[in-house]
């Protein structure tokens, strides 16, 4: 029985869409809409390997999806099958755990949430609105990225600030890309054949944006971003941890406004601004050829992912599986050989040719005598959005 269900991911200016028939999970169609708010608006519809695209006016969501609908009315597949729109939604903050059903007080709590993502929420609670209108007659279904990390116990989602202040300000760690650890966690216990319940792991997930978990008994207990994606790991372009003195220190002494530390450190710092290049690949090949800034930069970025892997490690009572995934972690194999070599005190060993290897599918790239298992899972969040949402509508 095909059960199509289509998954939007609303940005502001842009749409990513994909159809998964959740019982195969087949990819059907999936699309990409570029471009809303201008007259050269660009769509991209590609089912059977085929792909279509249109340049048109698309002023606003509503119209965008619009478009959309009558790409698969021209192309197939038919939407009229579709059995569940789901929606990645960022932050649920502390009221949406789970994924959820949408109705009007979902919409009304995702926007009276956007202070928290407030370049991610109202675009998605846009998109809410607009695939409401155009495709009425199917459940909607909102997916968190905040909900794997609703499991995190108060000791680490408490920051050691004023509980009133806090609790008035929504202050707490929430935790990022939720739904791709929750993704590679359970593909690695399957993987390995055992029980998601009985294994601890350590998920890395590096790519552009990156972050790491700890994970018991399939609970996370632990990840490196916090009320923001900008705590934790050293990413493409955000700095990562940072002493948060940092911030009055620049006021003061650079006159710099909450805005341009806003702007430096999420989007001038990182890779970028340790390297001159976010993307790995270009640190990497800038440190081969010798150049001293990239090699620098590079040394901070497995130092801040070996000292999280310990620190995880330690919390866990030990972890049975480390698993890789993202653009960077599933790609660079520099990046594993580095980490996992300074991960020899824990039992870790790696399989130089193992780790060299090229591939879409998961993989062990550790030797049959290490302690601790070492992974490769390519993640697909698309496919667990659709898994979520298929248990949400069959209750």
């Amino acid at each position: 029985m095909s059960t199509p269900i289509l998954l939007l991911n609303c940005g502001s200016s842009s749409i990513k869409y994909q159809v998964i028939d959740a019982e195969s999970e087949q990819v059907m169609a999936k699309g990409l809409i570029e471009r809303i708010g201008s007259d050269d608006g660009h769509i991209e519809h590609e089912v059977d390997g085929t792909e279509h695209e249109k340049t048109l006016p698309l002023p606003d969501h509503t119209v965008s999806l619009r478009e959309m609908v009558a790409m698969f009315d021209e192309f197939g597949p038919d939407l009229s099958a579709v059995t569940a729109v789901g929606h990645r939604a960022v932050h649920g903050g502390d009221q949406l755990t789970s994924t959820t059903l949408i109705d009007d007080s979902v919409v009304d709590t995702l926007v009276e949430l956007s202070p928290l993502a407030p370049l991610h929420n109202p675009p998605g609670v846009a998109g809410i609105k607009a695939a409401r209108e155009a495709l009425p007659d199917v459940p909607h279904v909102a997916v968190f990225d905040t909900a794997f990390f609703s499991s995190l116990p108060p000791e680490s989602y408490t920051y050691a600030l004023p509980v009133d202040v806090a609790k008035k300000y929504k202050i707490r760690r929430y935790g990022f890309h939720g739904t791709s650890h929750h993704y590679v966690s359970e593909t690695a216990a399957n993987f390995l054949g055992k029980p998601y319940s009985e294994v601890n792991q350590i998920v890395a997930h590096l790519g552009n944006g990156a972050s790491i978990s700890g994970i018991r008994a399939g609970k996370a207990i632990d990840t490196s971003m916090g009320m923001t994606p900008l705590e934790g790991l050293v990413m493409g372009t955000r700095t990562g941890d940072i002493d948060p003195g940092l911030v009055f220190y620049l006021a003061r002494e650079a006159g710099m406004s909450i805005d341009d530390i806003d702007t430096l450190l999420n989007k001038k710092s990182g890779m970028l601004g340790l390297a001159g290049f976010s993307d790995m690949r270009d640190v990497e090949a800038k440190m081969e050829a010798g150049d001293e800034r990239a090699g620098v930069a590079w040394s901070v970025y497995i130092h801040r992912l070996v000292f999280y892997i310990g620190a995880y490690f330690t919390l866990l009572g030990g972890a049975d599986v480390i698993s890789f995934t993202a653009g960077v972690g599933e790609n660079a194999s520099l990046v594993r050989r580095d980490v996992c070599n300074r991960l020899k005190v824990l039992g870790v060993e790696i399989d130089d040719e193992a780790n060299d290897v090229r591939s879409k599918e998961p993989r062990v790239i550790s030797t049959p005598d290490s302690k601790v298992t070492v992974l490769v899972i390519p993640t697909n969040e698309e496919l667990q959005m659709a898994r979520e949402v298929l248990d949400v509508v069959r209750r």
